[in-house]
C-alpha cells in the first residue's frame, strides 16, 4: 500500500512524531524529516534508514523561506511528496492573567503557523501529481479546552478550521486533508505531570489506560493510507473514549 511513497513529518525527533516516522519507515515509506534539533533527529535518521531512504534536515517550521528550502531539498532527493503530517508543535502554558504575550504568539506560530507554511510548500507539489494526504496534529484540547492552555487550546482548535477549509480547497486535486486529535498520550511532557494529575486524567479515560505515541501512529497511517481514499476534512479523536 505504501510502496513507493514519500512522507514528510515534522517534529519528528521524539515522541508522537518519532513514532510516526518509524510506523512509516517499518512500511518502506521514504522519508523527510523535520525537526528544530537536528543532533536528536540525527539520530532517529540513523535508525530509521535501515528501514528505508531518510533525509533528516533541521528547520523552524515558522520560517517559511527555510521551510521551502527543505521541502525542495526533500523533493530533490525523492522526485515526489505524497505525505505531510504536520506534527511539530510546543507548550507554554499558564493561566491568562499570567500568560506572556511571546508565550502566545509562539505557540501559535509553531503550532499554527507551521502547519500552514508546511502545506503551503508541500500542497504545490501535491497538486501537480494530483495526490497527496495532509494529516494535521491537533489535540483534544482544540475541542474541549484546557485550564491554562488557551495558546496552546487556539492553536489547536485552528488546525480543526485549517484542516476543513485546506479538505475543500484541495479536495478537487484528489488531496485528502484530515486531523488526528489525540488525548493524553504518554510523552515525556506527560511523564513530568504529578500521580494526582496522572490519576485524574486516567479517571476520566474510558478505556482506563493512558494512550501510546504508537496509538496515534497507527490512526496516522490508516489516514495515510489507501484506505481513507474517500475520507477527508474530518478530525479523528484518539482518546480511549475521554470526550
Amino acid at each position: 500500500m505504501f510502496k513507493g511513497k514519500v512522507a514528510v513529518v515534522t517534529g519528528s525527533a521524539q515522541g508522537i512524531g518519532r513514532e510516526i516516522a518509524l510506523q512509516f519507515a517499518m512500511k518502506g515509506v521514504s522519508l523527510g524529516l523535520l525537526d528544530m534539533n537536528l543532533s536528536k533527529l540525527q539520530e532517529v535518521e540513523k535508525e530509521l534508514s535501515s528501514y528505508s531512504p531518510t533525509l533528516a534536515l533541521g528547520v523552524d517550521v515558522t520560517n517559511f523561506p527555510e521551510v521551502e528550502k527543505c521541502v525542495n531539498k526533500i523533493v530533490d532527493k525523492f522526485k515526489r511528496i505524497d505525505i505531510l503530517i504536520n506534527n511539530a508543535g510546543i507548550t507554554k502554558d499558564n493561566l491568562i492573567l499570567r500568560l506572556k504575550e511571546k508565550d502566545w504568539d509562539d505557540v501559535l506560530s509553531v503550532n499554527l503557523k507551521g502547519a500552514f507554511n508546511c502545506s503551503k510548500v508541500v500542497a504545490k507539489y501535491m497538486v501537480k501529481q494530483r495526490y497527496g494526504k495532509i494529516i494535521n496534529i491537533s489535540s483534544i484540547i482544540g475541542i474541549i479546552g484546557n485550564v491554562g492552555q488557551s495558546n496552546y487550546s487556539a492553536s489547536k482548535a485552528g488546525l480543526i478550521g485549517f484542516t476543513k477549509s485546506l479538505a475543500r480547497e484541495l479536495g478537487p486535486r484528489k488531496i485528502n486533508v484530515n486531523a488526528v486529535a489525540p488525548g493524553y498520550i504518554k510523552t515525556s511532557m506527560t511523564e513530568q505531570l504529578s500521580e494526582e494529575v496522572k490519576n485524574q486524567m486516567l479517571n476520566r479515560i474510558s478505556l482506563g489506560r493512558m494512550g501510546t505515541p504508537s496509538d496515534v501512529a497507527k490512526a496516522v497511517l490508516f489516514l495515510a493510507s489507501d484506505d481513507s481514499d474517500y475520507i477527508t476534512g474530518q478530525i479523528l479523536v484518539v482518546d480511549g473514549g475521554m470526550i
